[in-house]
Formats: C-alpha cells, structure tokens, sequence
C-alpha cells in the first residue's frame, strides 16, 4: 500500500470539525500524481482535509495533495468556525472575556454579531492585513441545550455547569464523539460554587449540609427550626433545565436521598434570584458564589463544630463540600488550530488574571503556608480519637509545618478509586507546571487523608495508596519533565486531619483528600 494510503487510513480516528463547507464531490491528489483519492468533502479545518471515501472517513494533511473539485475550500483566505453552546453564564461573560483577552494577545481585533435565542458571534481579524480569520458563534442557553446541541452535530464545543450525564456520555459515544469522560475530552475552565443565601437582615448565619436539604425537600419549612423567628421559609432556585439548578441537586439533595421539594420559586437570571433573596428576610435561597449579588452566604456548619465559609481559597481547594466547576467539553474531533490555540491560552496566567476579575475562582495553584491555615492542627488535635496516636499527630506535625500546601487538590468520585472531574483537570495542571521546571529543586509532597469511617490503620492505608496513585497519574502526565530535579515524595495520615463533621456524607467526602505540600 503506497504512503498516502497508508497515511490517510492510519489518520481515519482523527476527527475534527467539519465547519460550514458544503458536502460536495473533491479529488486529493499526492504532490507526486501517483495517487488520488475521491470523495464527498466533508471539512476542511485550515490543516487537514476530512473525506468520505470508499475506505471510509479519512484525514489527509493538505500540506500532501492537491485538492481539486467544488469542495474545495480556499487554504489562502481559510476562516476557522467553531460553535459554542450551553451555559449562559460563561458563554455572556466568562468566554468573552477569555477571547478578547486572546485575541489582543494573538494580535487580533474582536468584532460582535448579534443574533436571537442567545446567539451571538465574535469575529478574530488579524490586525495585520484586515483578514478574518475566526469565527466563534456561541448559542448561550443551559448545560442540557449545550449537550443537545452536541450530539446533533450543532455545537463543537459544550459550555457545562455541571459533570456530563451518564445518558449523555453513551449517546456521545453510539454517536461516535467519543468518550466525553476520558482524557482530554474535557477541561475545568473555572471553578465556582453552589451557596445558601439568605437577605442581610436574617439571622441565621450557619446551617449544615443535611438541613439545608431537609429544607429544599419540604421537610423544613419554618425558620424557627433553623434558629431563626416563628415564620414560613420562602424557597429560592435558578430554573429547572440550567446547569446550576442541576449541579445543586446533585450535591445538594441527592447524597441526603431527598427529592426537591414542589414548592420553589424559580429564576431564569441569577440577578433576579439575588435581588429577590435581598429582600425578604424569610427568603432563602441556592445560587452561585460569583453569582450571589447582595445576599448573605450562610456559613455551611455541623454538630461536631467544624464550619466552613465559601471563599476563593476554600473552593479552588475543595475544602468547601459544594464546589462546582466550569466545564468545557469537546468531541473526539480536530478542532481548528486557531481554536486549540486559544483552549491552550485559558489555562495561562493571563486566562487566570481575566477568570478572576469575571468574578469566579481561578485555578491558578497557590502557596498557603501553615500560618495562614486556620486551626487545622488544633483541630486535629481536638478530634482526635483513640486510634490516632499522639506519636502519629507530632509525625504528622514534624511533616507538614516545615511545608506549605498547594491549593492544588484531588478527591475521588464517591465510591470510587476514580478522580472527579476537577481533580482529573488538577492532574493536568500540576504535569504543565513540572514540566515547566517550577517546581525544580524543590520537594513535592502528595499527602493522603481520609474519613473517620473504619479502623484507622486501614484508613491510613487507604490514603496512601490514593496519594500513591494521584503521584503515578501526575507523573504520567508530566511527559516533558525532568523529574529527577524534583524531590517527589508521597505519605498519608489517615483520619488525622478532618477538615469536616465525619457525620454526613458531605464532610466524609471533603475528608477523603490528597493534598499536595511543597517545600
């Protein structure tokens, strides 16, 4: 079989977007004459041709043939398209801001079209010659739309507010797009979180995780049980088909086995949601952090005293049990370079800049030294049970303050060796940073925790194993590295270090950590 051939059925996998070229009859032809290939031209994105051929869907590399037919595309003045469907969070605010952010970068100038039903288009023209060269036409509605989209071939790139769908995922993949869970079909964009608020003049500050589901199941529906006066809860909550509204009952009233409770006051604009909130002393409501306007979060707490605030640092940690990220999600398809070039761009410093002055958190990994960690070696200290030794929390203490951790964490899905979506992206993340030799000449250490339930030994070693296989996955990832400039180390302390109430599945989940320490 002659090179062409062989380099046109060894690229068939390889799968990007088809654009707006019309399905038309081409003709590729080697740089030599000895091969042709015909075809109905399926796309075109500035690099590779797709073609449906009698040896099926191929990929061939125009730099290698001629094209020749009325599918055709220009190579000279090629404009890169890509669609954008989903959250109306980050497609109004969020990835406006990153492109205009990338396109003064690139050397770019961003023009806007307007459309109906959330659309709207933002034109790249190189500054240079006055050429348009991309195209990002964005359909800014919800999650679920976003997915719909994609698997009607209408969306190449999913704006997600929530994990994909088990159902999602099998359509995804019986629609040949892929495994939208596996290893670059996906990337945290940013990270936010789901918050209680309640008007400034409420009482109320703290509430625990399971009450605050008990609430929005109906189970409670007076303040006078939270600590508050003898009146009626009034409930609050972003529409029903949002990726928010979603993302809330999955961690909100799902881990309790509660359902949602009928009797909830619906809003399609977050600022609504807030302003309502705002002014009803008996208003309680769920939204988002960066979304939270000029209501009270409720500090979320528990029986054994642990509370934790919503704050920048507690989510990018995941400290903070309800975090939730921002997803972009992308089929097993090639997307214009343009286009990669600009997904390379959100994970820079530059992107982290733009990401937090959006109002939302970062990922952009921090120092926190152990002075500026709160009480957690009290706590440890406090809560100590019979099967943590004294000798095990100086062990522990004689490690870790010498350190500073990472905001960097990785958690596991519930009942699972598996990491979780955010932890999956951290991976990602910590492999750039090492090869990118910040971390040369400096000790890295991956520490493991655990929940107080079971025997502490075999807890111990549970987390070790954890700590031991989120080091083996950064490693991997990390193919670039030198790591012999890096002190890699790994050790686990067990239920030593709860940073939440061991009673509900809530807490346990945020005690089930690996956490990164440098020094």
């Amino acid at each position: 079989m002659n090179g062409l051939k062989r380099a046109a059925i060894s690229a068939a996998l390889l799968l990007f977007t088809a654009g707006t070229l019309a399905a038309q009859d081409v003709a590729l032809t080697s740089r030599d004459g000895s091969v042709e290939i015909s075809g109905t031209m399926l796309g075109f994105d500035g690099e590779f041709y797709r073609v449906d051929t009698d040896y099926g869907e191929l990929t061939v590399d125009s730099s290698g043939v001629s094209c020749t037919g009325p599918g055709c595309p220009n190579l000279e003045d090629f404009v890169a398209e890509v669609r954008f469907s989903g959250s109306a969070t980050m497609g109004a605010l969020l990835m406006p801001a990153l492109i205009d952010a990338f396109a003064e970068r690139q050397g770019y100038s961003v023009g806007r079209e307007e459309g109906e039903g959330g659309r709207f288009a933002l034109l790249l023209t190189r500054k240079d010659d006055s050429k348009l060269a991309a195209r990002f036409d964005f359909r800014a509605t919800n999650t679920n739309e976003g997915f719909a989209d994609l698997l009607a071939d209408e969306a190449d790139v999913v704006m997600a507010l929530r994990e994909v769908r088990r159902e999602e995922r099998i359509n995804a993949r019986e629609a040949g797009l892929g495994d939208l869970t596996g290893a670059n079909r996906s990337r945290v964009l940013a990270l936010d979180a789901v918050v209680p608020v309640v008007a400034p003049s409420n009482p109320v500050k703290q509430i625990s995780p399971l009450t605050l589901a008990r609430v929005f199941a109906g189970e409670i529906k007076n303040w006078q049980r939270l600590g508050g006066p003898d009146a009626p809860i009034e409930l609050h909550m972003p529409t029903a088909n949002g990726g928010l509204s979603q993302a809330i009952v999955d961690q909100v009233l799902t881990p309790a086995g509660l359902e949602l409770s009928a009797d909830v006051i619906r809003h399609a604009m977050p600022e609504s949601l807030a302003d309502a909130v705002a002014q009803d002393v008996f208003a309680l409501g769920i939204t988002s952090y960066a979304e939270q306007g000029g209501t009270e979060v409720l500090t979320l707490g528990g029986d054994c005293g642990f509370a934790l605030d919503a704050a920048r640092r507690t989510i990018k940690t995941e400290d903070y049990p309800l975090t939730a990220p921002m997803f972009l999600y992308f089929p097993a398809r090639r997307l214009p370079l343009i286009t990669r070039e600009f997904l390379a761009f959100t994970r820079s410093p530059s992107a982290q800049i733009v990401i937090r002055r959006a109002g939302f958190v970062d990922q952009t990994p921090e120092e926190i030294p152990v002075e500026e960690q709160g009480n957690r070696f009290a706590n440890a200290i406090i809560t100590a049970g019979i099967e943590t030794p004294l000798g095990e929390l100086q062990r522990m203490t004689a490690t870790l303050v010498p350190m500073a951790r990472l905001t960097t964490s990785f958690r596991f899905e519930a009942g699972s060796i598996r990491l979780d979506a955010q932890s999956r992206s951290n991976v990602q993340q910590l492999a750039r940073a090492l090869e990118q030799g910040q971390y040369d000449a400096r000790r890295l250490m991956f520490v493991g925790f655990s929940d107080g339930e079971g025997a502490a030994r075999a807890n111990r070693e549970i987390a070790l194993r954890r700590a031991e296989a989120v080091q083996r996955a950064v490693s991997a990832a990390a193919v670039t590295a030198n790591l012999s400039r890096i002190d890699l180390r790994v050790d686990a302390f067990g239920e030593a270090m709860p940073i939440a109430c061991d009673d509900s599945e809530w807490g346990r989940q945020a005690n089930r950590r690996v956490e990164v320490w440098v020094r």
